[in-house]
């Protein structure tokens, strides 16, 4: 099935999947039934989305109409299509956590921190943590546009 590993994990009315890799023109999303009450997608072993992979992933969350969709460690690649894209994120998903790329230019260090729904952001607001240190206990900054990058929160 192409680039993207899927694990897939059902409990009752719960689908729990795990995706890693690249969401391409290879993907063949069919292959992945979206059902029951609740799906719990984790997504941060996600690389890479193209167009072709975008349009598959608008129609593949399509199918899964009357279920909750939550999303997880949302990687920056997904973060950006869901402010980007219109439809990519569907009325009935949420976002539950998404990492923020942060870096120090002066150690040239990075790190992905991750943020979750009600500690760090929240319908309408963001409450990001007041100090971020890399492994040397140097302060990090953000390394995104904030405007740009939590436009979907404030959405």
């Amino acid at each position: 099935m192409g680039k993207l590993d899927v694990k897939k994990e059902t409990a009752g009315d719960r689908l729990n999947l795990i995706l890693a890799g690249t969401i391409d023109e290879d993907i063949d999303f069919n292959q992945i039934p979206l059902s029951g009450g609740q799906i719990d997608i984790q997504m941060s072993g996600i690389k890479s989305i193209n167009s072709c992979g975008i349009r598959e992933w608008i129609k593949w969350m399509g199918t899964a109409a009357a279920s909750q969709i939550t999303w997880h460690e949302c990687p920056k690649v997904i973060v950006d299509q869901i402010n980007m894209v219109e439809g990519f994120l569907p009325a009935n998903a949420k976002v539950m956590s998404f990492f923020v790329p942060y870096y120090n230019d002066d150690a040239g260090s990075e790190k992905n921190v991750l943020f979750r729904y009600g500690t760090e952001f929240k319908e309408g607001s963001l409450n990001p943590p007041a100090d971020v240190k890399d492994d040397d206990g140097n302060a990090m900054e953000m390394d995104v546009i904030e405007a740009k990058y939590f436009k979907f929160i404030k959405k």
